[in-house]
């Protein structure tokens, strides 16, 4: 889970270290530049790139979202500024846990 470019080097680390990515949930598309043309976030752009499915909810609150989520059995799910908070009933889906990179 990010967002910005500093999220770029985790995602591409963890996909060279030979770790499966089920999915990369990023921030949704917005309207920027003159054009108000929609931006994609670098980590979905680096999602693109390395061949990753990217999902966009605007509320990870959402139980559709959770769902979603709890689908991919993740065992573990690494955050880094990803732009909502995480809330319990996505806090306790991975095996593992949540590993939240500042």
């Amino acid at each position: 889970m990010g967002s910005p470019g500093f999220a770029v080097l985790p995602l591409e680390y963890l996909v060279r270290g030979g770790y499966e990515v089920a999915a990369v949930y990023s921030q949704p598309d917005r309207p920027g530049g003159r054009g108000r043309e929609l931006i994609l976030s670098p980590v979905k752009q680096a999602a693109q790139r390395l061949g990753i499915q990217t999902i966009q909810p605007e509320k990870l609150r959402k139980p559709e979202v959770v769902a979603e989520l709890s689908a991919y059995q993740p065992d573990a799910i690494i955050v880094a500024a990803y732009g909502q908070i995480l809330p319990p009933s996505v806090l306790e889906i991975p095996k593992l846990g949540c590993i939240n990179i500042h």
